[in-house]
């Protein structure tokens, strides 16, 4: 099978994986208990107003044409406004999204690099001091959930020390360096939950490329250890590794959620967690829709990418 015919089947998997996910997400929003309409008008609902809410909502339509008319909607662009306050949600979300991909980005910079040196490291020296340092570290961090890493970070480093703010409130007159302060307790405990699995996959796939005969011949032959490790080891173990990555690196649209919450963070994981609050079914729609997207995106690029790494997989046995 050519990659071009590998690319393709991909790119229709994602296309399908995300229809049906769309599915998944209008029925969830619509099975939830409560009346939009009467949630909209409080305690001055009457049957007249619930009626005219419901017509000017579309409710009173089949289940199946409100879907497609949201799906269009949404794919090209248009989001709606709030149940809530009448706001745009596309002005919304792309204000919200730039700070969450600001939060994101400066994890995965951060993440990735740092969980790939460690893997390596761990992998030098099977059973030495670095290893089960390494080893035993990424354990315990696999070991607490995500906000318990960031309650700790907060009670350390912003109520002990007071080095750090607690709340990542953020205003117009910041410059970089309150950006780089509010960004640090945020950054710290997405970077401490999505690292460990990183190293620990790392560690794994590098050790089963160094038993290869391969490596073993080039082990014989006297290859350095540093060069063995960077130069045959490390790219033959990338499609292990890139997998996953990309799937911790995912791990960040429902990560997000829960440290923009704590810290109170202005993107879009509190974005969503506020119109749940309010029942503001739209808001809550299209943040699970651009979460579900950005999860099914890097698991297909992961794919692709594992493909280009080892041209084995294109073949069949």
């Amino acid at each position: 099978m050519s990659l071009t015919e590998i690319l393709w089947k991909r790119l229709v998997l994602g296309i399908g994986t995300l229809l049906f996910v769309s599915v998944l997400v209008f029925l969830g929003t619509e099975i939830l208990p409560g009346d939009v309409a009467h949630a909209i008008l409080g305690q001055g609902a009457t049957p007249e107003l619930l009626e005219q809410v419901r017509e000017r909502l579309g409710l009173n339509e089949p289940l199946h044409v409100r879907y497609w008319v949201w799906l269009t909607n949404f794919i090209t662009g248009d989001f709606g406004t709030s149940l809530a306050n009448g706001a745009d949600i596309s002005t919304e979300i792309t204000r919200r999204g730039s700070n969450t991909i600001i939060l994101a980005l400066c994890t995965a910079v951060i993440a990735v690099p740092l969980a790939i040196a460690l893997g390596l490291a761990a992998a030098v020296k099977p059973g030495g001091l670095a290893d089960r340092l390494i080893t035993s570290t990424s354990l315990a961090l696999i070991s607490f959930p995500d906000f318990l890493v960031a309650v700790v970070l907060v009670t350390i480093f912003a109520i002990k020390l007071r080095w750090l703010p607690a709340i990542a409130s953020i205003r117009p007159s910041y410059d970089l360096v309150d950006w780089i302060r509010i960004l640090i307790l945020p950054v710290m405990g997405l970077t401490f939950t999505i690292l460990a699995h990183m190293v620990r996959m790392t560690r794994s796939a590098v050790l089963n490329v160094l038993t290869s005969p391969a490596i073993e011949m080039a082990i014989l032959k006297g290859v350095p250890r540093r060069r063995l490790l960077l130069r045959h080891a490390l790219p033959n173990a990338l499609g292990p590794i890139i997998n996953v990555v990309a799937l911790n690196l995912a791990y960040l649209a429902s990560g997000v959620v829960v440290i923009e919450t704590l810290f109170n963070f202005p993107g879009l994981g509190r974005y969503m967690v506020e119109a749940v609050t309010n029942r503001d079914v739209p808001i809550v729609q299209t943040c699970a829709m651009i979460f579900c997207s950005f999860y099914v995106l890097l698991n297909m690029t992961a794919d692709i990418l594992s493909v280009i790494a080892n041209p084995r997989v294109r073949y069949k046995k």
